[in-house]
């Protein structure tokens, strides 16, 4: 039995919720541990037969008995939003914690425009996520430059729906396009019940997915 250890889980039905949900169907095969902010949200996990621990994602002994509850070989799977300034400090304090921890395996999830994807963003769209992007680009690098095995995920404009299937995993191609929360996290499942991680950056869309369709 494999272990998940998610950070980003939260009521409001995101993809890691959802990629929770879906290692719960499968419970043979992965054990799940979560950090969440809530302890009524914590309970209600408990209840779904999910170890949690109590606390914030920049707290360090937080992440921390996240870690050790999870064990060093947890696959971690970060989702993790964040207000500015907030976004790289947590990620950055996760995968040093996993280090620290002897977790060997991440995977992160970021968005189109991180890295070089970055000239690949209209100037609306710089001005408005800009921020959030270049923070999630710099726990990008902070991750590739860990001793952790890692997979990063940019995917499309998310938009909710339910899972299609077709979502697709591009390497060094420049997409643009839309997924499905549900598809997203049902990507998610994929990539981390396979073979190990294997250090590449993919964007994740769902080449079916249109403007008029989503």
């Amino acid at each position: 039995m494999k272990t998940l250890l998610l950070f980003g889980v939260s009521p409001k039905m995101g993809t890691c919720y959802q990629v929770l949900q879906l290692a719960l169907q499968q419970p043979l095969q992965w054990r799940c541990v979560a950090l969440v902010r809530d302890a009524d949200f914590a309970r209600q996990l408990s209840q779904q037969g999910v170890a949690t621990a109590v606390g914030d994602a920049t707290d360090e002994s937080s992440v921390k008995k996240a870690c050790e509850l999870a064990g060093n070989y947890a696959v971690i799977v970060s989702t993790l939003g964040g207000s500015a300034g907030a976004h790289y400090l947590a990620q950055r304090l996760i995968i040093d914690t996993a280090e620290h921890c002897g977790i060997k395996q991440m995977l992160l999830v970021t968005s189109l425009g991180c890295g070089d994807s970055w000239a690949t963003m209209s100037e609306r769209a710089k001005k408005a996520f800009g921020h959030s992007v270049r923070e999630k680009s710099l726990a990008e690098v902070w991750l590739q430059t860990s001793t952790l095995n890692y997979e990063i995920l940019r995917p499309g404009g998310l938009v909710n729906g339910a899972i299609t299937s077709t979502g697709k995993c591009f390497y060094q191609q420049q997409m643009h396009g839309y997924i499905h929360r549900a598809e997203l996290a049902n990507v998610i499942m994929q990539r981390i019940s396979s073979a190990a991680l294997d250090n590449c950056i993919y964007t994740v869309i769902d080449p079916g997915l249109h403007p008029a369709n989503k």
